[in-house]
């Protein structure tokens, strides 16, 4: 796919498979074109050429929550059942537990921490059980603690057969992920890859 910014082109022909089960990493400077990589993947932007194919359900965490301040936590998630049709919370409710944030249900989000908004943004991007995750810069705010729940998440969701695509400025934690790609000059370069 390609994507440009008037002339300044961010991407130029980027190509990436993520296979069923696999934890990607993409990495890249700022402003090389991995927060544009992300959106063209979530349908929130349409790349200028190329495509984009995918199967099944997908979860996307921008990198900024998009939350109301006003509404609770479990007003969110609430929000989001009904927008999914899903049957109950209890998916949404296991998410919080792990990632470590169920006694703030009732707590508005404007007032949550830069770390605990984050949290919500991903239990909402995970409602649906995706078989694709994309997160953007997902562990932003995290404390080490919520950090090492985070890649426990990640890694429970790949032993579902699940797929995740983590997009950073920093390779934290490489050694967990199946492949690490950086984003350079509009292109992806393997940096390792692990056959599957």
């Amino acid at each position: 796919m390609c994507h440009a910014y008037g002339r300044r082109a961010v991407l130029r022909g980027v190509d990436l498979t993520v296979r069923a089960g696999a934890l990607v990493g993409v990495v890249g400077e700022n402003g090389t074109g991995k927060s544009t990589f992300l959106k063209i993947l979530s349908g929130e932007l349409r790349p200028q050429r190329g495509s984009v194919r995918r199967e099944g359900r997908f979860g996307y965490c921008p990198q900024d929550a998009v939350l109301n301040d006003a509404l609770t936590v479990r007003q969110h998630l609430e929000f989001f059942q009904a927008a999914f049709a899903l049957p109950d919370l209890r998916y949404a409710e296991e998410i919080m537990e792990v990632l470590g944030f169920s006694e703030y249900a009732d707590q508005r989000a404007g007032l949550l921490s830069g770390g605990t908004r984050q949290k919500l943004n991903l239990t909402l991007a995970l409602m649906r059980d995706p078989r694709l995750l994309l997160l953007d810069e997902p562990y932003q705010g995290f404390d080490w603690e919520t950090y090492q729940r985070f890649w426990h998440l990640a890694a429970r969701l790949r032993d579902a057969g699940r797929s995740v695509l983590v997009v950073s400025h920093l390779a934290y934690d490489a050694e967990r992920l199946d492949e690490l790609w950086r984003l350079e000059d509009g292109l992806l370069r393997s940096t390792r890859e692990v056959s599957a």
